[in-house]
C-alpha cells in the first residue's frame, strides 16, 4: 500500500489528500469516490469540516467514516456547504447517463413548459400557467397552449406540499381555470398530459420584425445546449443575411448550460472583441492556486470567431435587448454580466434567478473523467466548482440581476411568442424605437413567483463546464 500523503505540497502551499492503492477505496467504493472528488473540487471545501485536507489520518479512518452513511446521496447531501442556502444546485445521479442527457436538454418532459405563482396571500395554494409548448412533444397533439392556466392536477389542487408529487408524475391530467388577475375560476376543461424523453432544441423562435427604419432580430433561446450549437450559429446567420439592426434575446425561460455555449453566444452577438476576456473563472483556493502557477489560461473563457474551425457568424452589435423572468438563470445570467463590460445590455422583464456558480462532472475514474470510470456503479456527481466574474471583475449576483425595466408577465395576456404584439416583445421594440411606454405593467405584484418547469428538474437550471480545465487530470496523477 502506498503511504497516506498528508500536507503534499504543491506551489510551497500545505495541500492535504489521502492516497492509496484501489483495494482500500474499494472497502466503500461509491462513498470513497464522493469524499474525494469533492475534497479535490467542491467550491467550498474550505467550508466543510467534513472534508478537510486533514480530517482523515490515513484511508481506514476514512473508510470507517463513510461506512456510517446508508446511502451514496447521504453522504453526498452531508457534504454541501449550507445546502438549499449557499449550495442550492450540486447534484448526484445514481445513472450518470440521465445526467448526461440532462447537460444536452434530454428529459422526461411532457412538453408543456410552465411557471407556477402563488394563489394567495398564504402562500399555500398555487397554480400554474403555460409558457411555450414543446414541437413534436406529447403537449403538442393536445389541445393546451401557451397562457393556458392549471389550478388542480388529477382533480387536487395544487399547493406547496404536493406540486412535486403531482407534476413528477409519469402522466397526470391538468384542470384549468379562468384567470381575471385576482379570481381562479375553474372552467370544467382538463387535459391528460405524458412524459416522454425529449431532446429539446434550444432555438425555439428565430424572426425579425421591420418597425420605423429598423430591422430588429429576435430570438428565443432556451437552452445552452452544445449539441445545438450549429444550429445557433444558423439562426445568428440568418439573422445577419436579414441585415438586423437591432436584436432582442429573449432569455426569460432558459435555465442555462455549458459556458462554452454561452461565450459562443456572446461572440455571436458582438464579433468586435475576438481573443478578449469573455469570463474568468475562480476556483476553490488550492485548485486555483495551482492553475494560476501551471496554467493561468485554463481560467478564461475568451470571446472567439469560431466553433471547432467553424466561423461564428456575428452581428457586431454594441447593444442588445435581453428579456428575462424569475427562471433566467446561470448561464443565461453569465451572458448578461459579461457582455456589459463591453456593450450596452438592456434588461427587460423580471429580476433573475441568481446563479453566478458553476458546476463539472465527476465520474468514479482515476482521473475523475469519463475514461476507465469504475465499472461496479453507475454514479456521478456534478458539484459546483467555480464562481465566475466578467471582464470588470464583477460576478457578485448572487441575489439576481435586476432588469432596467420591470415587465412582468401578465398570466391574462401572455401573447404569442415571437409575435410583435406579445407584452415583453412589444416592450422592447418600444424602446428600440422610442415610441415604447415607460415603467411598469403586467400582473398585480402580490402575484409572488413560485417555480417554473424547469426548476422542478433535478439538473434544470444550471451552468457547467465541459471539460476538465487543463492541468487538473495532471494534478490528480500528482496526489495518487
Amino acid at each position: 500500500m502506498k503511504k497516506i500523503i498528508i500536507g503534499l505540497l504543491l506551489l510551497a502551499a500545505p495541500l492535504g489528500f489521502i492516497s492509496c492503492e484501489d483495494q482500500d477505496d474499494n472497502a466503500v467504493p461509491v462513498n470513497d469516490f464522493i469524499w474525494k472528488g469533492l475534497n479535490l473540487y467542491y467550491l467550498w471545501q474550505a467550508d466543510v469540516p467534513a472534508l478537510a485536507d486533514d480530517r482523515f489520518a490515513n484511508q481506514a479512518q476514512l473508510n470507517n467514516y463513510l461506512e456510517g452513511y446508508s446511502s451514496p446521496e447521504d453522504l453526498f447531501e452531508s457534504l454541501l456547504y449550507q445546502r438549499d442556502v449557499v449550495d442550492r444546485w450540486s447534484v448526484i445521479f445514481s445513472d450518470f447517463t440521465v445526467l448526461e442527457n440532462a447537460l444536452q436538454g434530454v428529459s422526461k418532459s411532457t412538453g408543456a413548459e410552465f411557471g407556477l405563482i402563488y394563489a394567495d396571500a398564504s402562500h399555500t395554494t398555487i397554480f400554474g400557467y403555460v409558457r411555450y409548448i414543446m414541437p413534436g412533444s406529447n403537449a403538442s397533439t393536445k389541445d393546451i397552449q401557451r397562457g393556458d392556466i392549471f389550478y388542480a392536477v388529477n382533480g387536487q389542487v395544487l399547493t406547496v406540499n404536493n406540486y412535486q408529487s403531482l407534476l413528477g408524475a409519469q402522466s397526470y391530467t391538468l384542470n384549468l381555470a379562468d384567470f381575471d388577475g385576482t379570481t381562479l375560476t375553474p372552467n370544467g376543461q382538463e387535459v391528460a398530459l405524458t412524459k416522454t424523453e425529449y431532446a429539446e432544441n434550444p432555438v425555439f423562435i428565430n424572426t425579425t420584425v421591420t418597425e420605423t427604419g429598423h430591422t430588429i432580430g429576435y430570438l428565443m433561446y432556451n437552452g445552452f445546449y452544445s449539441n445545438y450549437n450549429a444550429e445557433l450559429n444558423t439562426a445568428f446567420a440568418q439573422l445577419n443575411s436579414a441585415g438586423v439592426t437591432d436584436l432582442v434575446l429573449d432569455l426569460r425561460y432558459n435555465g442555462g448550460g455549458s459556458v462554452q455555449t454561452a461565450t459562443y453566444l456572446a461572440s455571436m452577438i458582438t464579433g468586435q472583441f475576438n481573443t478578449q476576456l469573455f469570463a474568468r473563472q475562480q476556483w476553490n483556493s488550492k485548485l486555483q492556486a495551482y492553475f494560476e502557477n501551471e496554467n493561468p489560461g485554463a481560467l478564461t473563457n475568451l470571446f472567439t470567431d469560431n466553433i471547432n474551425g467553424q466561423a461564428i457568424n456575428s452581428l457586431n452589435l454594441s447593444k442588445v435587448y435581453i428579456l428575462t423572468t424569475e427562471s433566467t438563470a446561470s448561464a443565461s445570467e453569465l451572458v448578461i454580466n459579461c457582455l456589459k463590460p463591453y456593450i450596452d445590455v438592456v434588461v427587460i422583464g423580471d429580476t433573475t434567478t441568481g446563479k453566478n456558480v458553476g458546476s463539472i462532472t465527476l465520474y468514479d475514474s482515476p482521473d475523475y473523467t469519463r475514461n476507465h470510470v469504475n465499472g461496479s456503479h453507475r454514479y456521478a456527481m456534478q458539484p459546483i466548482v467555480l464562481r465566475t466574474l466578467n471582464a470588470d471583475n464583477f460576478g457578485d449576483y448572487s441575489a439576481g440581476i435586476a432588469p432596467d425595466f420591470q415587465v412582468d408577465e401578465d398570466f391574462t395576456n401572455m401573447g404569442v411568442l415571437g409575435s410583435p404584439d406579445e407584452p415583453l416583445f412589444a416592450f422592447a421594440i418600444g424602446k428600440i424605437t422610442g415610441n415604447g411606454r415607460q415603467g411598469h405593467f403586467g400582473p398585480d405584484r402580490a402575484l409572488r413567483k413560485f417555480k417554473g418547469s424547469k426548476e422542478l428538474r433535478r439538473f434544470g437550471t444550471e451552468m457547467y463546464v465541459e471539460q476538465m480545465p487543463e492541468g487538473s487530470i495532471e494534478l490528480v496523477k500528482q496526489l495518487q
